[in-house]
């Protein structure tokens, strides 16, 4: 499902959203760019993933999926065609794109096996994991275990629902409600939903970090060192392998997508938002 807004005006940049893990197109980052581009007069498309659409009604109601799977960090399918589709109809803007999180990976992986199409001028994330074996394996110390238990709560919901709409789909459904890592409900339900032998299969084949190198679209990657997501080598193992067209600007403040400043909470800058958009607008590939 995609939500668009309007330009004021004509649309000479058009930016392509995607969300993280479990959000949507109401996600408060997404939101957050969302007003900038609206304050500036540019168009947007928010992507939202499969199984992550929300009735703007109730944001409690998920819209059902249609298909025998949902969404994960390695697919650039739904990108891909999105991508396309709005180069078509909107052949004088200017495309560019943003994702967070899961969403930032998704989009660099993109980027990566599209190097020489000229589809986008320019792209940005925020909080992108990068190496997802060794994000999910640090996600379950210290804090870790709580924000996977608040993911799975949901994404366990969403397999239920796809294994009783589709008993063929290849999925052990007692041991995903078992899972309390990531790597256990990746192994027991996003591997055989998409086509992977396991989760360090889905691992390898979808994490961003090797598709860095490949990047020739200028692209802009903001992370931050206590991010909870993942730990800083892999920021230094993402900054030595990422091609010149990628600029990484890495903080040692801001969690994960939490990039704030001023005095909270009457006068906060979400300046990563800012930054993006200032960013893509003048980044942009002729």
């Amino acid at each position: 499902m995609l939500d668009h807004l309007a330009a004021r005006g004509p649309a000479s940049l058009h930016v392509i959203l995607l969300h993280g893990l479990e959000g949507s197109s109401h996600s408060v980052y997404m939101q957050g760019v969302l007003s900038i581009l609206a304050r500036r007069g540019f168009s947007a498309t928010a992507i939202n993933f499969r199984s992550c659409a929300r009735d703007p009604k109730d944001i409690s109601r998920m819209l059902p999926n249609r298909r025998p799977r949902f969404y994960h960090s390695g697919e650039t399918g739904d990108l891909d065609f999105v991508v396309r589709t709005l180069r078509s109809r909107l052949p004088e803007a200017r495309l560019v794109a943003f994702g967070a999180s899961l969403g930032g990976n998704a989009l660099l992986k993109w980027l990566g096996e599209h190097p020489d199409q000229n589809l986008i001028s320019a792209a940005a994330t925020i909080s992108v994991p990068y190496d997802l074996a060794v994000g999910a394996e640090y996600l379950e110390r210290g804090a870790g275990p709580f924000y996977v238990a608040r993911f799975l709560r949901t994404l366990k919901k969403k397999v239920k629902d796809v294994v009783e709409r589709y008993p063929q789909v290849p999925v052990d459904l007692q041991t995903t409600m078992r899972s309390r890592t990531f790597r256990e409900f990746d192994d027991a339900a996003t591997a055989p939903l998409h086509g992977f032998k396991d989760a360090s299969d889905y691992y390898a084949r979808s994490s961003s970090i090797d598709y860095l190198g490949l990047i020739r679209t200028p692209t802009l990657c903001i992370n931050a060192e206590d991010d909870p997501f993942l730990p800083r080598e892999v920021l230094a193992r993402a900054r030595a392998t990422a091609s010149p067209s990628v600029e990484l600007l890495v903080t040692e403040r801001g969690g994960h997508t939490g990039f704030i400043s001023g005095s909270a909470p009457w006068n906060c800058v979400y300046w990563a938002e800012e930054l993006v958009v200032e960013w893509l607008g003048a980044n942009i590939r002729s």
